[in-house]
């Protein structure tokens, strides 16, 4: 009897560590399989990583390229005048849409902004200013807290106004920061100011925002020969279906005067509104340009202010922003501070 079971007891010691070796080789495996399928993937990411990084470098250049060719239209325009002269008639560079042009195998896009046809932020009064947040629907309470914040951020004491907000009170917040007690040197330092909201900076649902309505680079008064739509309703308080038809009518008129468009937008000569508005040639121009790849989803945006001046300078550039976005990210942790 023990003869016979010697033999089988090595065989199953046997067949356990076969059972053993095979477990650890199948182990082996997974784990490898698992290490090749992280690296396969890891190359993948960073094959798509690549790939995006060249689509979004071409498409930087390419909307350096529509900028150079949008400033290049209105040097043409501008001669040695400093001044861009807008046609009577035909396509006018002002009317707010994208002109598209192709280079090799790219699209790029460009359109220009006259400054003027903006409201300055620096420059304007604390009744228009009330005004302009009424007419752009900001509820009362609100519309208290943002003029009287404007004020004190714009004015060079520590005073505060019923409604405002000074440097004891930023400095409250996380992160902490002092107001400005000065001019804006951008409009997207408005963000930071008390009652502020990215609604209605950036525009609510993808309407306009206060972004298209007010400008730090404009001389006084609103040009009403490039001014938007947009800016009609918020300075004059007339309907956007008006402001739209005055848009479109001004277009068809052959020879535009001051009183011309006064007449169409139904101000009366005796009307504090006229002090508020002006007709000249654009001298302070935003261009903006985008551009990407014919067949690519990946888009660039530059946007660049620049001053027409004329003779051999032609223009300066005031201010270049090399990635345009629909946020300012400097802001987007700020934006959780302001108070309802």
């Amino acid at each position: 009897m023990s003869r016979h079971s010697a033999p089988s007891t090595q065989l199953s010691a046997l067949s356990s560590e076969r059972g053993a070796a095979l477990v650890i080789v199948l182990w082996i495996f997974i784990l490898l399989f698992v290490v090749a399928f992280d690296f396969s993937a890891s190359v993948r990411e960073e094959g798509t990583a690549t790939h995006r990084y060249a689509q979004e470098t071409e498409g930087y250049y390419l909307a350096l390229a529509g900028f150079q060719q949008g400033v290049y239209e209105l040097l043409k325009l501008s001669a040695k005048t400093g001044q861009v002269a807008v046609p009577a008639q035909g396509e006018d560079l002002f009317e707010g849409n994208w002109k598209k042009g192709t280079l090799g195998e790219g699209v790029y896009e460009v359109r220009f902004v006259d400054e003027a046809g903006k409201i300055n932020l620096n420059r304007i009064t604390e009744d228009t200013l009330r005004s302009v947040f009424a007419h752009l629907g900001v509820e009362e309470r609100q519309r208290n807290i943002l003029v009287d914040s404007i004020m004190d951020w714009r004015d060079e004491d520590d005073l505060h106004r019923l409604n405002g907000a000074e440097s004891d009170y930023y400095l409250t917040l996380s992160p902490p920061y002092t107001a400005k007690n000065g001019p804006f040197d951008s409009v997207e330092d408005i963000l930071w100011v008390r009652g502020m909201t990215a609604e209605l900076f950036y525009g609510r649902g993808g309407g306009v925002g206060l972004r298209e309505i007010f400008t730090v680079a404009s001389p006084s008064g609103v040009n009403l020969r490039t001014t938007t739509a947009a800016v009609c309703v918020a300075l004059l308080g007339i309907a956007l279906e008006k402001c739209r038809a005055f848009i479109a009518q001004r277009a068809k008129l052959s020879e535009k005067t001051l009183n011309d468009l006064l007449r169409l937008l139904g101000i009366a000569d005796d009307s504090l509104i006229r002090r508020q508005v002006m007709f000249a040639n654009p001298t302070v121009i935003t261009v903006e340009a985008k551009g990407h790849q014919a067949d690519s989803p990946t888009e660039r945006q530059v946007k660049g202010v620049i001053r027409m001046v004329g003779g051999d300078r032609g223009y300066d550039i005031i201010r270049w922003l090399d990635r345009d976005s629909v946020r300012d990210q400097r802001v987007e942790g700020a934006l959780g501070r302001q108070e309802g």
